[in-house]
């Protein structure tokens, strides 16, 4: 086996300084993939900005929380706020997917909505995630895996950090990370070995990122932050430090971090 790599960026879509910088963390930084929010409001500029690059690998960032559903809010009203926005309560809403029919019906629709939006921008769907990993719920993994693999879709994030390789990662998602993982491999999805992000979310300074790439184990790695020109947006997360994540992509000690590793895509990384 070999280290290979994907850098991956989530939230396209979500805001023009999100997408302004995944466009400049690929052209002029080491950023191989990026994930689409098909909801959000600038989702159609995203679009554009992965037709600019061909060499940038996308994939559906299903967002079934803290965002804009694709369905009309009257046909989903399980899962959406008054104001038309999905529910914030993740575990209160996947408490209502655990015992009503009815949610995890619409919940279907919508999953299958999300996929029919990226479906319609022609583009080709190098991997599925979902927005703050909901897709760790079992209901949710569940009917997203086998949509996804009825769509062609032959890759998936697993959000296992080890804590080995990042300290403060998050132990307690092994048993969820492990069983996520049997169940892709039933639907006939690939996915990374690891994953890091998950501990510096929001704060994946430069210095972190250049630390933590000469010590990755063999096998595939998926590395994902959240970069952006500027915070103060709507729908930014309080605290994130955005610019600083945009800095670390275009970091002279990550590129040289980077040097010889072969990089790329989900599919391309996994031949998925």
């Amino acid at each position: 086996m070999t280290r290979r790599l994907i850098l991956n960026a989530d939230d396209l879509g979500l805001s023009p300084q999100v997408n302004a910088a995944i466009e400049q963390a690929h052209r002029e930084g080491v950023l191989t993939a990026a994930s689409l929010m098909v909801g959000e409001p600038a989702a159609a500029e995203g679009v554009a900005v992965a037709r600019r690059n061909p060499g940038l690998a996308i994939g559906l960032h299903l967002t079934l929380t803290d965002g804009t559903p694709a369905l009309p809010p009257e046909r989903i009203p399980a899962l959406v706020q008054a104001n038309g926005r999905f529910r914030d309560d993740m575990a209160g809403l996947g408490l209502a997917l655990a015992i009503s029919r009815a949610a995890r019906a619409q919940l279907a629709a919508e999953i299958a909505a999300q996929l029919d939006a990226f479906a319609a921008t022609g583009l080709p769907c190098d991997h599925l995630n979902a927005h703050k990993h909901y897709h760790l719920h079992p209901v949710i993994a569940a009917i997203a895996l086998r949509l996804a693999a009825v769509r062609g879709i032959r890759a998936i994030r697993i959000p296992w950090e080890p804590p080995a390789l990042v300290p403060g990662a998050p132990r307690l998602l092994w048993p969820m990370t492990r069983w996520l993982r049997l169940l892709a491999r039933r639907h006939g999805l690939r996915a990374p070995a690891r994953v890091v992000g998950l501990a510096w979310s929001g704060a994946f300074t430069a210095a972190r990122l250049a630390e933590v790439l000469p010590r990755l184990p063999e096998g595939v790695t998926e590395i994902y932050l959240h970069p952006a020109t500027a915070g103060g947006f709507p729908g930014a997360a309080p605290g994130y430090r955005y610019a600083e994540e945009l800095a670390a992509l275009l970091d002279p000690r990550v590129r040289a971090a980077c040097a010889g590793l072969p990089r790329g895509g989900y599919r391309e990384m996994l031949g998925a």
